[in-house]
């Protein structure tokens, strides 16, 4: 089969789309799509200081990777790496190795905070004494640790690598728990204490963000973490893949969707301000942070 653009053989077929892309098309394709939504949302300004969540898989070392390749030569741009070292035996160790090739390749600043520094329990010590999933302690800590460390370097964003795989399951998460609180979060906002989150990669399918890291030649770890068949998101994004099969540009219009539905969301729902926490200082919506709740509660069956 051709390539739609030009006379040399594709390597894609994109169901939603329609398209037969060559690798020289297909990789213009996705930085097109990266440099769409950095335009739409306004994601990158001169004079930012972006913090990079990377943890050596195939999605922020992507990100990181066009973003750097984007704006490496404009003056007032200044790109920094953290990764968080969550203590998962025999995963993490990898994972750095990954990351610390990624960033030695692009000369960029890494920095690298475990959860046992910051907490004084690793992930698989939290999965042992806790009482809830091991991603749920995980999701809280990492975000807090980016946030900190973020805030820390005086980072003005913060890029994560989230998918449109990633933001489709977490809309569709939110919707099927009916809290439209969160929903309204998961745009891009100035608050006090956070560092404002920016996905650049949010109308990337993930396989076209694992088949763009393999043409690059990235540094880039593909096994799954250990503990990812254990949460509800394994759950809706197996049913979203299915619905993607069966009907393609689901996730697509899945996220169509709630950009509509969050401008109305936004005028009929107030959100609730931040305040600090009692305990931490980090911003939360109560007294105590969430982070701080799981810590008491692990701390009590020590």
């Amino acid at each position: 089969m051709k390539c739609d653009k030009c006379y040399n053989a594709a390597i894609i077929h994109q169901k939603y789309s329609g398209m037969h892309l060559c690798k020289r098309h297909f990789e213009k394709d996705v930085e097109r799509k990266v440099k769409g939504t950095i335009r739409k949302y306004k994601l990158i300004e001169r004079g930012d200081i972006i913090a990079f969540a990377l943890s050596g898989g195939k999605d922020s070392t992507v990100v990181l990777h066009i973003i750097h390749s984007l704006f490496k030569d404009l003056p007032g741009i200044q790109l920094i790496a953290i990764s968080v070292d969550e203590g998962i035996y025999g995963y993490t160790e990898k994972t750095l190795e990954t990351a610390k090739q990624v960033c030695k390749k692009l000369n960029i600043r890494h920095e690298i905070v475990s959860f046992e520094d910051q907490f004084g329990l690793t992930l698989d010590q939290m999965a042992i004494l806790g009482e809830r999933a091991p991603c749920t302690y995980c999701g809280v800590f990492r975000r807090v640790i980016l946030n900190r460390t973020a805030k820390a370097l005086g980072a003005t964003k913060l890029a994560t690598g989230h998918c449109l795989d990633d933001e489709a399951q977490t809309v569709l998460m939110n919707l099927l728990r009916g809290d439209m609180e969160r929903l309204i979060r998961l745009m891009p906002a100035k608050k006090p204490g956070l560092v404002p989150r920016i996905k650049p990669l949010r109308n990337v399918p993930e396989k076209e963000v694992a088949l763009y890291a393999l043409l690059k030649e990235l540094p880039v770890l593909f096994d799954a973490c250990p503990y990812a068949h254990l949460s509800l998101r394994a759950e809706i994004r197996d049913m979203l893949n299915v619905f993607e099969v069966k009907h393609p540009s689901t996730k697509y219009s899945l996220m169509k969707s709630f950009d509509i539905l969050i401008k109305s969301l936004k005028k009929e729902m107030e959100e609730v301000g931040l305040q600090r926490c009692e305990i931490c200082g980090e911003p939360t919506m109560g007294n105590m942070c969430q982070a701080c709740k799981l810590l008491k509660i692990i701390e009590s069956r020590r």
